[in-house]
């Protein structure tokens, strides 16, 4: 299964979702991540909290969702309120889309505890849902089957 998420700015929970995903599921799931307006830097502290947590984060960039045409995803899923609602790149096809909408712990203001504490939080949501993706990775379905499976997940 392959996967690409989706943010606006390709910087904090696209990225995070991206690394999350390639360390749990030890190549069951190819995931990539995307912007449709990246800002061309990783957010430091994805970076430091994913090496936190023990996940690698080696090769992570922002990049456009236009770099993505040849990727071909089984799924697209979006992980911001405004990716959610933008106009998807016409060759996303008929691609199998998702909204998973995750709070984003790059816009906390407050100590460096509760900035960590949102990271670590986005980090274990994200964990939780790939954990629920697993079972259907190596699963042969349709488009309609994989959203009607990822309905019953929760998947938005």
């Amino acid at each position: 299964m392959k996967i690409l998420y989706i943010c606006t700015h390709n910087r904090c929970r696209s990225i995070l979702s991206e690394a999350i995903t390639n360390h749990v599921s030890q190549g069951a799931i190819i995931a990539k991540s995307a912007g449709s307006q990246p800002s061309g830097q990783v957010h430091p502290l994805s970076i430091h909290y994913l090496q936190e947590a023990g996940i690698p984060v080696a090769g992570l960039q922002s990049q456009s969702w236009d770099e993505f045409e040849d990727f071909a995803p089984d799924v697209v899923v979006t992980v911001c309120d405004s990716a959610a609602g933008e106009a998807c790149p016409v060759w996303f096809g008929n691609t199998v889309k998702v909204h998973w909408g995750l709070s984003d712990p790059s816009k906390i203001e407050g100590s460096e505890e509760q900035k960590a504490d949102g990271f670590r939080a986005c980090i274990a949501e994200i964990t939780e849902r790939v954990n629920k993706l697993m079972p259907l990775a190596n699963q042969a379905m349709t488009a309609q089957q994989l959203r009607e499976a990822l309905a019953a997940l929760g998947a938005k």
